[in-house]
């Protein structure tokens, strides 16, 4: 990645945790220089000079930028790491009033009772990895997990994973000897298997576009499944919850291809 495109890319992330374009780009060009001059900072950034007082002030409100005094005023960034925890601070503040907001927001609708089965899609490796940490914190006996890509196994998950409560079953499947070796080592508590599930494997020249990435039954009631483009790693899921949910039943018989007969989720 060229300087240029790097430079383009801190740009974009500070306007998506909140600062404006001019700010954004005289932070960056700050952050690369000792100090600088408006003048010299508009040089850099294109910025225009008279707008350089207004975004370094602003950034300086914000204890990202120190300013000296001087003729003419110079200006300095505050240390990457001292910048990187002010705006986390910032931004971890702006998402706790968003949720405390949302909170006190008042219903629109009245209080309905809860469907017995559902099906429900969602996209994006983030959002799903954090649905499948929300579903494994509600875990009451039994969780089965199928890791059908290596990249799923994340820190955080392992995390998530090695905190389930002591009585909780932990069942974890993996598509091959290599990866179930790394969840032995992992998360020693969990019972492993190595999964019979075929389609779970993306073969080389397969034609098909897809494969599974995660695979979640939550005390055979809630399920998760993902699947993920190869080459981009983009994944989508479906999930769905009910005792009395086909979604489940299908998953029940699936997994039991994998499981050593003791541990049959279906005849447990």
């Amino acid at each position: 990645m060229s300087t240029d495109d790097t430079v383009d890319e801190a740009v974009e992330v500070l306007q998506q945790l909140g600062l404006k374009e001019y700010e954004a780009k005289c932070f960056v060009g700050l952050s690369r220089l000792s100090t600088g001059t408006a003048k010299h900072l508009s040089e850099i950034t294109d910025v225009p000079r008279t707008r350089v007082y207004d975004a370094v002030r602003v950034l300086e409100a914000q204890g990202l930028v120190e300013v000296q005094h001087s003729s003419p005023q110079r200006f300095r960034a505050v240390p990457l790491a001292e910048a990187t925890e002010t705006l986390r601070e910032q931004y971890e503040a702006r998402v706790d009033r968003l949720s405390a907001a949302l909170a006190d927001a008042e219903r629109v609708d009245a209080e309905q009772e809860s469907p017995v089965q559902e099906v429900w899609t969602m996209s994006g490796t983030d959002a799903i990895a954090n649905r499948s940490y929300a579903l494994l914190t509600d875990a009451a006996e039994e969780v089965v997990f199928v890791i059908g890509d290596g990249t799923m196994l994340t820190d955080e998950l392992i995390e998530s994973l090695n905190a389930l409560d002591s009585s909780v079953d932990l069942l974890i499947g993996a598509v091959t000897e290599e990866l179930e070796a790394q969840i032995q080592e992992a998360i020693p508590r969990a019972t492993t298997f190595l999964s019979g599930l075929g389609w779970l494997r993306t073969e080389v020249g397969a034609d098909d576009d897809l494969a599974i990435g995660r695979l979640l039954l939550v005390d055979r009631s809630t399920i998760l499944v993902s699947t993920l483009v190869p080459g981009t790693h983009e994944e989508q899921a479906v999930f769905g919850g009910g005792f009395r949910n086909g979604l489940i039943v299908i998953a029940r018989r699936l997994l039991s291809q994998g499981l050593i007969p003791k541990r049959d989720p279906q005849t447990d």
